[in-house]
């Protein structure tokens, strides 16, 4: 981003560059197509209000992230009640890249679906988006020692979710 750039440029500059990860994040995240674009909609409008109190560069990018969890976890806890199962045959088409196995994609998001919000937000963070430990607690506003308990349990409940296709699915 360019230092001398109007805010609203480096906030565009900063969706055109980091939209796509944030999306990409959301969707493992919610586990469907539609949910993860209203998720980082909202999250990118909050962080458009939020621009001018933030610092550029590494700071928008985690600011980013926090919007984006604390949106996914606010918004599971009021859509419970009201949730509705997507079939997963309508989501063949959403990570296409060469090489990837989509059904095992596909077995992979449904695993994920399963556990709950802040099971899922974890694994996704730690093993999607490479982030360690401390700092998922950091974005999460909890305790090292209660993520990494979560961390632990959600990937055990995971591997027990995926069954069979695990050892596909670690093998890539």
């Amino acid at each position: 981003m360019s230092a001398r750039a109007a805010p609203a440029e480096q906030y565009h500059e900063f969706v055109a560059a980091r939209a796509g990860q944030l999306f990409k994040v959301a969707y493992f995240m919610c586990g469907n197509w539609h949910d993860a674009q209203d998720l980082v909609q909202s999250s990118l409008a909050k962080l458009y209000v939020a621009w001018n109190r933030i610092e550029r560069g590494e700071a928008a990018d985690s600011y980013a992230r926090k919007i984006l969890l604390r949106t996914y976890l606010s918004h599971r806890r009021l859509k419970r009640s009201g949730e509705i199962p997507v079939d997963s045959r309508d989501l063949r088409d959403v990570l296409v890249a060469p090489g990837i196995d989509h059904d095992l994609n596909l077995t992979l998001v449904n695993a994920l679906r399963q556990l709950p919000p802040r099971n899922r937000a974890v694994l996704v963070l730690h093993y999607l988006e490479g982030h360690d430990i401390a700092t998922i607690a950091g974005l999460m506003g909890s305790t090292t020692s209660a993520v990494k308990t979560l961390n632990s349990r959600s990937l055990t409940k995971l591997r027990d979710l995926l069954g069979a296709d695990r050892e596909a699915l670690f093998r890539r």
